[in-house]
């Protein structure tokens, strides 16, 4: 057995130490989440009256893919946020990891039970209003499920609750954005609920993570800095997802323009990640690297935002000449 580093425990230690004084803050945050939050039941948002029994032990009807009357890339967003969901087991256990007990522990539980609602109700809504072949979404679940779930942040608490700051801003979007596309006013109402949700979750983790400013600077400078350098979506395991998020960012529903504008930077900003003081050189160095990047990848949305107009002009073009052809 390879001998453990010193560095590496003098860091957990450190680690842990943050996560300690962090527990007032946390523990005010679930109150405040808890006063804020409103219940709701996903069974309110499912057209019911809609759905019939599929083929099968109780001999109902195939599914056939006419039924399938949402835009295309409506239903793709909806089963990828939907997917993204039913990995849920493998994000409460590497959250809980950092504690069960106290504040900590509570909020891990609650989060987990807010965020499972949301995946019953996306799989109602599909399966109800018969948007998707339900044996393909069941396999597409068993697939993504076995792979599992995997923090690709070492195991750092304080990059975990940096990472779920951005992400939850992010998947808030998402679902908002899928939700206009679909162009179903009960999908646009569902989604809706969904991402005031995510928009709470977002809050709770960003007040962690502006404490966190504050009792070790350095630190969270550099855990923010990985964060936003190498951020990916936690559904990013998804089968085809490359070929899935690139029709969902030509649509608009999440793209490079919006990560950039309606996460980052508003995160950033209310962060004061660039006007805070009091860092060493190390963290001197965390906040450059960060704003280097924060530039490049505001120059990579606008070229992504150009190359897309191109992409939309041909797909309309060749879809008039289809248009014309059958004509």
């Amino acid at each position: 057995m390879a001998p453990i580093d010193r560095s590496d425990r003098t860091a957990a230690r450190a680690e842990y130490s943050l996560l300690a004084e962090l527990q007032p803050v946390v523990e005010d945050n679930l109150h405040r989440h808890l006063d804020v939050t409103k219940e709701w039941f996903p069974h309110e948002y499912i057209p019911w009256s809609e759905g019939r029994t599929f083929e099968g032990p109780l001999d109902g009807e195939a599914w056939t893919p006419d039924e399938a009357t949402l835009p295309d890339v409506a239903r793709t967003s909806l089963v990828v946020n939907l997917l993204t969901e039913d990995n849920l087991p493998g994000y409460h256990f590497a959250v809980a990891q950092f504690g069960k007990d106290g504040a900590w522990g509570n909020w891990v539980n609650r989060w987990t039970a807010e965020e499972a609602r949301h995946g019953i109700a996306l799989r109602d809504y599909l399966l109800v209003t018969r948007a998707v072949d339900p044996r393909a979404l069941e396999r597409a679940r068993m697939t993504h499920m076995s792979t599992g779930y995997e923090r690709p942040d070492g195991f750092s608490a304080l990059h975990a609750i940096a990472y779920a700051a951005f992400q939850e801003l992010a998947t808030r979007i998402s679902h908002r954005n899928t939700g206009h596309a679909s162009t179903d006013p009960v999908c646009d109402a569902l989604l809706a609920r969904i991402a005031a949700d995510e928009n709470l979750h977002m809050v709770f983790y960003r007040n962690l993570v502006e404490a966190a400013f504050e009792l070790a600077p350095d630190v969270t400078m550099e855990a923010v800095r990985d964060v936003v350098t190498g951020f990916e979506m936690p559904g990013s395991t998804i089968k085809d997802f490359g070929r899935k998020s690139a029709e969902i960012a030509i649509a608009g529903i999440y793209d490079l323009r919006l990560h950039h504008d309606s996460v980052v930077m508003p995160i950033l900003r209310k962060l004061r990640v660039f006007e805070r003081e009091g860092f060493s050189a190390a963290g001197e160095r965390a906040r450059t690297e960060l704003a280097a990047f924060v530039a490049r990848l505001d120059t990579q949305a606008t070229s992504f935002t150009d190359r897309r107009e191109g992409i939309r002009a041909s797909r309309a073009k060749r879809a008039g000449a289809l248009a014309g052809t059958s004509g």
